[in-house]
């Protein structure tokens, strides 16, 4: 598959203000030219002193903007034509001091002035803080943070780990990948703002002893990749996952689970607050009747162990069936192995739900790419072949285009 440019056409302002986590930056400006955007570095002579101009120069193809004089800007205006050309001022690193100055409206160098100057409303204001623990726990500045987000800022972290300075706690500058990953949902329209989604994702674990059990290829991909795109729509989302071993997207609740079972469990005890529920996971159908507590050995007789199987809760079913008033927009996946348009549309009929999402399961499960087709009373529509992530954010359009109806 292509590399996906999520920020093809947009021209970001990357401002550098003094602290150790610099050092990131410079992989985050590259993040951002890799995802397809222009990006213009303006560093204050604090960041200078842990992070060289070249350096970022070098990595987005433009010259560093450090003095607020710089003649090179027409009328020497550096403070207003830089953020008239973007769609966004990222502050990575934003130090205590730094924000301090946001919050009082100082403008001491450049780079606070280009943050009061800039078009409130054509160039937003993402701000990662990065400072020692006890720095970012002092009331100042928790005071000074509460003022920035209050004045439209919108704050990226902190995260929290070991510091440059050996101790650990909140305060380090999110990772280079996880700010990308924040200013592409920045710019996510948000089609779902406000919503409660659940989603299931990935494969159950059916046990028949306490090492075997029986399961299947999802990988849960698809589901986690929906997760992430509600999520980045401005939806408030959980996220129930069978056994997998993917990172937990950003904004999202998780919550782990093992068998179907487990998973009808976690599933009914939060949808009836649910505005929008999507079953992505490949649940199985059925389980051993019992499985047994301990290991089963060969005996060397040839004999293979007989299996009593009982069915499984049918989730999606179980959540479409709620009360009205309990009952959210249900969607439905149907990973079928052949005839798969006849079977999702025989799959939501007997469900009774209003939109099935149907792929060819052995060609998905695993894989990073996808193509989907959506039945509904309406027909069939195809999605063509696209890596999981685009397609999730194409579906989640076409979902709150049907959200009005929801809670029937």
């Amino acid at each position: 598959m292509t590399e996906r440019l999520d920020l093809q056409g947009r021209h970001l302002v990357l401002g550098l203000s003094g602290g150790i986590a610099c050092y990131k930056s410079a992989e985050l400006a590259r993040e951002l030219v890799k995802a397809g955007a222009t990006v213009q570095v303006v560093m204050t002579e604090a960041a200078c002193r842990f992070i060289t101009p070249v350096t970022m120069q070098a990595l987005t193809g433009r010259p560093v903007i450090t003095d607020q004089w710089d003649a090179r800007a027409p009328a020497n205006m550096a403070h207003i034509d830089l953020s008239r050309e973007a769609d966004a001022l990222i502050v990575a690193p934003a130090s205590a001091d730094f924000i301090a100055q946001l919050a009082q409206g100082r403008a001491s160098e450049l780079l606070a002035l280009l943050c009061l100057a800039r078009p409130r409303q054509g160039c937003a204001l993402l701000v990662a803080p990065a400072m020692n623990r006890e720095m970012w726990s002092h009331p100042a500045t928790q005071r000074n943070v509460a003022q920035v987000v209050a004045d439209g800022a919108l704050l990226l972290g902190p995260g929290h780990g070991a510091q440059a300075c050996g101790e650990t706690g909140d305060g380090r500058m999110l990772e280079p990948e996880e700010l990308r990953d924040a200013v592409i949902a920045f710019f996510q329209p948000k089609v779902l703002q406000g919503k409660r989604v659940l989603v299931t994702a990935g494969p159950t674990f059916e046990a028949l002893d306490p090492v075997r059990g029986i399961t299947n290829l999802s990988s849960g991909k698809m589901g986690f990749a929906i997760a992430r795109a509600a999520a980045e729509a401005g939806a408030q989302v959980t996220l129930v996952a069978g056994p997998v071993h993917l990172p937990t997207p950003a904004s999202v609740s998780r919550v782990d689970v093992r068998s179907a079972l487990q998973m009808h469990e976690a599933v009914m005890a939060v949808a009836p607050a649910q505005d929008l529920f999507i079953a992505t996971a490949a649940v199985a159908d059925w389980r051993p009747a019992a499985a047994a507590t301990q290991k089963i050995k060969k005996d060397g007789s040839g004999r293979v162990p007989a299996f009593e199987m009982t069915e499984n809760p049918d989730i999606l079913a179980s959540v479409a069936g709620l009360p009205a008033g309990q009952r959210p927009y249900c969607v439905g996946f149907a990973a079928e192995s052949h005839d798969v348009v006849r079977h999702a549309r025989e799959k939501r009929l007997r469900k009774g739900v209003p939109l099935i999402v149907a792929n060819h399961g052995p060609a998905t499960f695993g894989q990073d790419d996808n193509a989907l087709v959506l039945v509904d009373d309406a027909g069939e529509s195809e999605m063509p072949r696209a890596d999981k992530l685009s397609l999730a954010r194409a579906l989640v359009a076409q979902i709150a285009q049907r959200l009005p109806h929801a809670h029937t």
